[in-house]
């Protein structure tokens, strides 16, 4: 199961919605970055609640993915970072990146600059997308100890 820490960052980047939304790459949306079926509908909304719920499904397919997928070992930091990243651009495109084969090769040096490449939408780059790519490069590599920590490192006062 994904940490705190990393269920924190990923509700974080996707934000709360309880009204449907189109993304920015065109899918029907709700709640934490849940992407709906093409006969899944919440006409009244949905509760932060059972936005929460739908968020953990989700994540259990990305987790088992992610788990299968990966060959190498990988600390909690670098599997939080990587599931934030398959969630957001899905289990199809993880397992055919770059990313993945530069990982499975044992080269975790290379797999910040590998994220760092998915930052575009229709072949422009989004700005949201590289702070998420940014923050996701730094949990996989717990920068840690840092003066300013990155917003998945603070507490909740």
């Amino acid at each position: 199961m994904i940490s705190e820490k990393g269920m924190k960052a990923i509700k974080t980047f996707e934000g709360y919605s309880p009204l449907e939304y189109t993304c920015v790459a065109g899918k029907r949306t709700i709640g934490y970055g849940h992407v709906l079926k093409p006969d899944e509908s919440y006409v009244c909304g949905l509760s932060e609640k059972k936005a929460e719920k739908l968020l953990i499904q989700d994540l259990s397919i990305i987790e088992t993915a992610v788990d299968t997928l990966i060959n190498v070992p990988l600390a909690e930091y670098q599997r939080d970072a990587l599931v934030s990243f398959a969630y957001n651009v899905g289990v199809y495109a993880f397992q055919r990146s770059t990313l993945l084969k530069v990982l499975n090769a044992g080269n975790y040096d290379q797999v910040p600059k590998q994220l760092l490449r998915w930052v575009y939408v229709n072949g422009k780059p989004c700005y949201g997308l590289l702070r998420r790519r940014q923050v996701e490069a730094a949990m996989f590599e717990n920068k840690t100890g840092r003066k300013r920590p990155l917003f998945y490192e603070r507490n909740e006062k």
